[in-house]
């Protein structure tokens, strides 16, 4: 019985481990696509920091936007 339980665990170890080896291709082909997708001017001479400034700008350009929205509402129902 226990040689039966072992080669179950083994099998669900080799299993589990397919899997995940599985998702990390799949992971690693897609992330190349999204990254040139987000952002198709970028090039390969952008740095790390343009690209963080960017994020960060178009951050601070959605909050301004949901708080400039936000406001409006709030108008709106006072009237």
């Amino acid at each position: 019985m226990r040689f039966w339980g072992l080669i179950g665990l083994v099998l669900v170890l080799v299993i589990v481990g397919l899997l995940a080896k599985k998702q990390l291709d799949a992971a690693r082909a897609v992330a190349p696509g999204v990254a040139a997708s987000a952002s198709p001017d970028a090039s390969s001479s952008t740095t790390v920091r343009d690209q963080s400034q960017r994020i960060q700008q178009q951050y601070r350009q959605a909050l301004d936007a949901a708080s400039l929205q936000q406001q409006r509402r709030v108008e709106d129902d006072a009237q």
